[in-house]
Order: C-alpha cells, then sequence, then structure tokens
C-alpha cells in the first residue's frame, strides 16, 4: 500500500474518532504528497521519495519544537510535539546510537577509511544505507567520533 493511501485510511479513521489533532497532520502529509506529484518532475514517488518528504515534515516539526521550547510557549510546542509523534508512524523506526556505530563502523570498514580526511567518502555512503534510520547530524557526529 502506498503512503497515500495509507494516509488516506488514516484520515478517515481520524474523522469518524473527531481526533483534530491527528486529522491536522495527516492534511498536512496529504497536501505535502500533492505538492510533490504535481511539482512538474513527470515522475512517479518512490518509497525513497516519500520517506524523505516525511523526514523534512518531521526535522520541521522538531526545528519548531525546539524553538518554542527555548521560548516558553508550552502550547504551541504541545501542538508540534503531538504532530512529530503522528509522522513517526510512518517513519521506520531509528537506530539506536549502537546500531548507529556498528553500522558505520562496517561502511568505514568498506570504504577503507582512516582518518578525518576520508569523512567525505564516509559520508556519502552512510547517507544512502542509512537514509531514514537515522538523522544526518547524529551520522556525522558518530562519523567524526569514530575516525578521530
Amino acid at each position: 500500500m502506498t503512503l497515500e493511501a495509507r494516509i488516506m485510511e488514516e484520515i478517515k479513521t481520524a474523522m469518524k474518532a473527531k481526533n483534530e489533532a491527528e486529522l491536522r497532520t495527516l492534511r498536512a502529509i496529504k497536501s505535502a504528497i500533492l505538492l510533490e506529484k504535481t511539482s512538474g518532475s513527470g515522475t512517479e514517488m518512490t518509497e525513497a521519495d516519500e520517506l524523505k518528504m516525511l523526514q523534512k515534515l518531521a526535522k520541521q516539526r522538531r526545528d519548531s519544537l525546539d524553538i518554542f521550547q527555548q521560548q516558553n510557549r508550552e502550547d504551541l510546542a504541545a501542538k508540534e510535539q503531538e504532530e512529530l509523534s503522528i509522522i513517526e508512524r510512518f517513519l521506520p523506526k531509528p537506530f539506536t546510537q549502537e546500531e548507529l556505530e556498528a553500522a558505520l563502523k562496517d561502511i568505514i570498514a568498506q570504504t577503507g577509511a582512516s582518518s578525518p580526511a576520508d569523512m567525505g567518502k564516509v559520508m556519502g555512503v552512510a547517507s544512502k544505507q542509512l537514509a531514514g534510520k537515522a538523522d544526518g547530524k547524529a551520522i556525522s557526529e558518530t562519523v567524526k567520533r569514530l575516525l578521530a
């Protein structure tokens, strides 16, 4: 089942349950899907494109959440947290720090990287292999630490 079909089913369920927060978030995801489909690229959305779009939406919510918490706007922070938790249901389960380190050690061994100068090689491979399973910032910090 495509992401769009899953979202449509979830919207129906949220409407029946009169769940405003879920409905608001699902409509935002649907809107992002429609924008992507009508962007004029002429290609069908792949699963990787859907994943990238969901990650972008989740990152937007995390950034807003941080800003609202810094400004002591708990009312707005709670709204962003609700939306983030709903978006995360559609994302794959993220790696733990230990799983991330193990995967990056394998990638470092594959690429033959041995110093911080090789970070670009490792990051290129890691970004593709770990897409959706780990945050780019976490990958970068872990690679730096492992190559140092």
